[in-house]
Order: structure tokens, then C-alpha cells, then sequence
């Protein structure tokens, strides 16, 4: 079994790949990171060096393999050094907003271009599974508060794009479970700026967001596949 985490150099990325070391101690792992090289090493991960918003380079590592059982993309924007969530429709920049696409939508889309035949070699008995990271304020039923017009927005978008590679997928027959995954709020740098007035025991660590969000992709086959679920397996409206 061949497990890629993209973005496992970041907080629930880094925990994904542990909690999965873990489960299947046989299974062997392909990790991406974007700049800094994690310090953590195994026998079983290969790292690699990764801009998943860079068409050329995600097209040539997936040059590399013949087939993968699971691709989990952990890869997201929230906010920047010089950009936040807007609260109100004024603090909309055009370069941000283009920014939380590029980070948010696009990678997923890159991800399923290049690695689809590389899904449909899986040599599990199951179907392979592709799973991206989305975001509860992406649903645009359950939409109640409004503003983070950018974040919001890619990952409505990127919601639609993994129900579109639902539908192509089930249309011609790939064995391919697609899963939109939301992970609550994890103690991360993408979250960090946002903790101080949350409820006690909302806050949760990488491991434990981890632990639950395997349990999930776990779980994932195809009659689940095309879902929208969040850490808990409860079913999230587009």
C-alpha cells in the first residue's frame, strides 16, 4: 500500500503521516513539503520537494510512481503576513482573493489531472482514495455569519471541483473515492490567530484531529464517495 500526504511538512499534515505510520505498518509513504525539509525520518517516507500550485512540478512527480492508493492533500491558505480573513466586503484585495484560489481550489485539481492513472493502478482491493482538506465555511447552506470572502469562496470551490471529480470518476468507471474533509480547529499556524475566543475543548491538536480524520478516510468506499463530511463523520451541505 501506497499512501502521498501533500503538505505533511504542516501541522495536521505532519500528524496525518504519523497516525497512518501507525495504522499500517506495512504501507509505505510518499510526503511532499514546500520549502523547509522536516526533520522527521523513516524507513518507510520519501520526502518531496513540492509547489502543488506549480502544474510542471506536480506533473513530474507523478512521473515518479506507477500507482498510489491514497492521495490525502492537507495543502491551505487561511491567512498571510499581510492578509487576514475579511470581515467586511472593504477589505477585499484582489491578489489575496486570487491567492486563497490558487492555494485553496487549484492544487486539488493539479493533484487529480496528474495522479488519476495513477489512482486506477491502486493495487488495493478497495478503491483508491483521493481526500482534500476543505473547510466548514465553504458550505454555502451553512453559511449563517458571512464575511472571509476569499477563504470562503476557494473552498466552496474546491468543494465543487472534488463533486465534480465524483461524477467524472463514477461516469467511466474509476475506482476512485473522492472525500471532502473538514478538520475542525486544530492547533496549527493556519489557525493560531483565530484560538483566543474559542469555547474550551473546541481547540484540538494535530494528533487528535488526525486520529479522527483517519477514521474517516478509513471508512471511505464507493457508495461514500462524493461526500462533504467534517472530523466527527457527521455530513457537512455543500
Amino acid at each position: 500500500m501506497r499512501i502521498m500526504i501533500v503538505g505533511a511538512g504542516g501541522g495536521i499534515g505532519s500528524a496525518l503521516l504519523e497516525k497512518c505510520m501507525e495504522a499500517f505498518p506495512f504501507a509505505t509513504f510518499e510526503a511532499t513539503y514546500l520549502s523547509n525539509k522536516p526533520e522527521f525520518e523513516a524507513e518507510r517516507v520519501s520526502w518531496h520537494r513540492l509547489d502543488v500550485t506549480d502544474e510542471r512540478q506536480v506533473e513530474e512527480l507523478s512521473h515518479q510512481f506507477s500507482q498510489i492508493d491514497w492521495i490525502i492533500n492537507c495543502v491551505g491558505l487561511l491567512h498571510c503576513q499581510h492578509h487576514g480573513p475579511e470581515k467586511s466586503i472593504k477589505q477585499l484585495d484582489a491578489d489575496f482573493f486570487i491567492e486563497n484560489f490558487r492555494r485553496n481550489t487549484l492544487p486539488t485539481l493539479l493533484l487529480a489531472k496528474y495522479f488519476q492513472d495513477k489512482l486506477m493502478s491502486s493495487n488495493q482491493t478497495d478503491v483508491a482514495k483521493f481526500v482534500t482538506l476543505s473547510a466548514r465555511v465553504g458550505s454555502i447552506e451553512d453559511n449563517r455569519l458571512g464575511g472571509w470572502y476569499s477563504y470562503r469562496a476557494s473552498k466552496s470551490a474546491l468543494n465543487m471541483a472534488l463533486k465534480n471529480l465524483r461524477n467524472e470518476w463514477q461516469r467511466s468507471h474509476k475506482p476512485i473515492a473522492v472525500l471532502a474533509l473538514h478538520p475542525g480547529t486544530t492547533d496549527t499556524q493556519l489557525s493560531e490567530p483565530f484560538q483566543r475566543n474559542l469555547p474550551e475543548g473546541q481547540l484540538m491538536t494535530p494528533m487528535q484531529t488526525a486520529h479522527l480524520l483517519l477514521e474517516q478516510i478509513d471508512a471511505l468506499d464507493a457508495d461514500s464517495s462524493g461526500t462533504f463530511k467534517d472530523y466527527a463523520g457527521e455530513t457537512i451541505p455543500w
